[in-house]
């Protein structure tokens, strides 16, 4: 008879598999995926529904020499997450959702005055905003002193489960008083929300674009080209990119305020470094084809295909926005489906600028080649890109239809060049790459997080400690052992889910004592390999959706044991040999549905051979698809190990 020796881990519900469950840690992009948001700003994965256009504001926004944009007195907060029609505070409690916190009718957050509030000015998935109105002094329109300000109320603990104040906090925290952003005046805690206290704004371009006939003239939006083109160099320049460049994202100041014709850069939620904060270098590059975070109709083809983002994309989705402003259409508008995306990336790589831009002024154009030839990590000449639309802007700054403050000293100087060293046309054209669009790969793979990931082979006993402790010291986990020759080698990386991690390297092959003591301690093998010699390296974990966990060590393959384990709901989790040994090991809630296995190599793994040979076992998963029910067999790996035949 074989020498069959086996261990056997008590079961356990299911809820207790994690004494301290792993703590979620935000990505780069906290506060953004708070869930799926197939509708609305793109604060989630998908994409915005384009299809809601707000109504008219009335009469049409003037041209040159106009005093102001003749606009309604109708305001729109800072941070807009979704328009709605403005509603009276006495209803504002019936709009609540029956489950959420009911929102303070007197606000005071830090040392803010009391404000009251007044009427919605909008809601979104995870915020609302009201108009708050000082309960006592308050004077101005503008600044912590005036009578009325934006109140922006965020749940603290939100509908995606994140806690904590919001990311956007902590992106003003960073570029509060950045030209071309609103000031945030106060911001706190109050109950269940988040209160943000920011100046009132007027409308927004989209809203005015829709007063126009849904069509700007050429010099208003050159004067909005170069004023969103100051507020991004100023915004890059603290280090971050805004990631959500649109019309909607762009608002006016106050009506009847000097600030009317100013414009406002809005919507932090989805802004991210491109600069490093300790280094000062640019971040790296990398690229999620499976993860989108922006609004379709203007991103980036770059952010369409998942690429980190970058100055350069801030610029192109301005470019996108100026188009639309002046044309009034996109040729990628009307998508539809759970394909949009694509399409419209589709789309977007498959019309040159040349076509985009066939009904606008040459300016628009030049831009449009420009900000779509740059590189990753290329700084954008911002000079040159606001001289481009001099012959487009009126020379008096104060008769322009938007006020361009920031770019003051460049465009209406038409003979001051020398500012700015532009070259001429032809030699601009030179430098950038014109003609048909060459065809482009869309990578497709299998989304997984990112890991930081070593290995290390050929190792000895004596140095097995070291390179592990190392690894822990920088949260890296064993993920993986294997043996050859009596040396070892261990991969290691931080994409686990472990918690917490113990191994042996014993001469007794697979000990049973010490993995009984272990068992008890909530610890399940995750990895284990055995040496010529007859000693073995066994490595538990925490962390693991593991219930229950067997193993057996057998002079021959126990198929017989895998099976009678199969039918009781274990699969193969682990597998080495030792010698003239196998040890299998076997966990209960690993999420397989049914497994198999095939041998190859031409031998009876059954039967003891006197060679040092290699045997390949495939395991296979079977699960069945959900859009056609049936079965089908999908190639999970292979184990390679050395088994003395």
């Amino acid at each position: 008879m074989p020498d069959l020796r086996s261990g056997v881990r008590p079961s356990k519900r299911v809820n207790n598999v994690h004494e301290n469950p792993p703590v979620v840690v935000p990505t780069v992009w906290p506060g953004v995926g708070k869930g799926p948001a197939g509708n609305g700003r793109g604060r989630g994965l998908r994409a915005m529904n384009q299809g809601k256009i707000s109504k008219p504001l009335g009469a049409g926004v003037g041209g040159r020499g106009r005093g102001g944009l003749d606009l309604p007195g109708r305001q729109v907060v800072a941070i807009q997450d979704e328009l709605v029609v403005h509603k009276s505070a006495e209803k504002l409690a019936a709009e609540e959702e029956p489950s959420s916190s009911p929102i303070p009718e007197r606000v005071q957050v830090g040392n803010s005055p009391v404000y009251k509030l007044d009427r919605k000015l909008g809601k979104g998935g995870f915020g609302q905003v009201f108009v708050g109105r000082r309960v006592t002094g308050g004077t101005g329109r503008n600044g912590s002193d005036a009578s009325e300000v934006a109140l922006k109320f965020e749940p603290r603990k939100s509908k995606g489960g994140h806690c904590g104040p919001p990311y956007e906090w902590q992106v003003y925290s960073n570029l509060n008083g950045c030209y071309g952003l609103p000031l945030v005046h106060y911001k706190g805690k109050q109950g269940d929300y988040y209160i943000l206290v920011m100046d009132m704004l007027g409308p927004s371009l989209w809203d005015v674009w829709n007063s126009y006939n849904q069509m700007l003239s050429e010099e208003m939006v050159a004067c909005i080209a170069v004023e969103a083109i100051s507020i991004l160099e100023q915004l890059h320049y603290k280090g971050f990119v805004h990631g959500d460049v649109k019309p909607e994202n762009f608002l006016l100041g106050q009506p009847g305020t000097p600030n009317e014709k100013k414009l406002y850069l809005v919507d932090l939620g989805l802004a991210s470094r491109w600069k490093d904060a300790s280094s000062g270098r640019h971040v790296d590059y990398d690229q999620k084809p499976d993860i989108f975070r922006g609004t379709v109709r203007y991103a980036s083809v770059h952010t369409h295909l998942g690429r980190t983002g970058s100055r350069r994309d801030d610029l192109e989705s301005l470019a996108y926005t100026l188009v639309f402003l002046l044309r009034g259409k996109l040729p990628w508008q009307g998508y539809v489906g759970e394909n949009k995306g694509f399409l419209v990336c589709k789309k977007k790589m498959a019309t040159p600028p040349e076509t985009l831009c066939c009904l606008c002024p040459p300016p628009f154009q030049q831009f449009l080649e420009m900000v779509t030839n740059m590189r990753f990590d290329e700084e954008p000449n911002y000079s040159k890109l606001i001289s481009l639309f001099d012959d487009s802007i009126g020379s008096i700054p104060t008769l322009r239809p938007i006020r361009t403050d920031g770019a003051i000293k460049v465009v209406g100087q038409k003979r001051g060049r020398s500012l700015v060293e532009l070259e001429d046309v032809g030699q601009l054209k030179k430098k950038v790459r014109l003609g048909t669009p060459a065809t482009q790969w869309i990578s497709v793979y299998n989304s997984r997080s990112a890991m930081k990931q070593r290995y290390h082979y050929n190792v000895m006993d004596s140095r097995l400690h070291q390179h592990v402790e190392k690894g822990r010291e920088d949260g890296l986990y064993i993920s993986c052992v294997a043996s050859s020759v009596n040396l070892w080698a261990i991969i290691m990386d931080a994409g686990t889910g472990f918690t917490s991690q113990v191994y042996e390297l014993s001469p007794i092959f697979l000990n049973k004592e010490w993995i009984m003591e272990q068992w008890d301690k909530n610890y399940y093998i995750t990895s284990v390999a055995g040496a010529i010699n007859g000693s073995a390296l066994v490595v538990m974990s925490q962390g693991v959706p593991y219930t229950q966990q067997s193993y057996k060590v057998s002079d021959v393959f126990p198929f017989k044991w895998i099976n009678k384990k199969w039918k009781e709901g274990f699969s193969v989790t682990s597998m080495t040999t030792a010698g003239v040994k196998w040890g299998i090991v076997m966990s209960r809630n690993t999420g397989y549905a049914n497994q198999g296995f095939i041998e190859d190599g031409r031998l009876d793994i059954g039967s003891p051979l006197p060679l040092l040979q290699q045997i390949k076992l495939h395991l296979y998963l079977v699960h069945p698809r959900k859009d056609q029910q049936m079965w089908h067999k999908k190639l999970c790996g292979h184990l390679l190990f050395p088994v003395i035949m």
